[in-house]
């Protein structure tokens, strides 16, 4: 099972929800197209926040942005 979900509502949301259901988020990413995709750090955390936000979840494909990560400057 996948730990990834993509919502269609904001970051804050998003992480206000996955605390308040005791859910580890690994990452939050803006799609360009609106909402969020959201990393959690298990499974079965995912897996609780797609029934808790059963109205929210994108089904499909989306477009991501590319992201670098930051090299450290030492």
């Amino acid at each position: 099972m996948s730990r990834v979900i993509l919502l269609s509502m904001n970051a804050e949301d998003a992480v206000t929800k996955c605390r308040a259901a005791k859910v580890g988020v690994s990452a939050v990413e803006a799609i360009p197209a609106g909402g969020v995709r959201l990393v959690c750090m298990s499974s079965d955390g995912a897996e609780t926040m797609r029934k808790k936000l059963k109205s929210h979840v994108i089904h499909g494909d989306v477009v991501r942005e590319r992201i670098r990560p930051v090299k450290p400057l030492w």
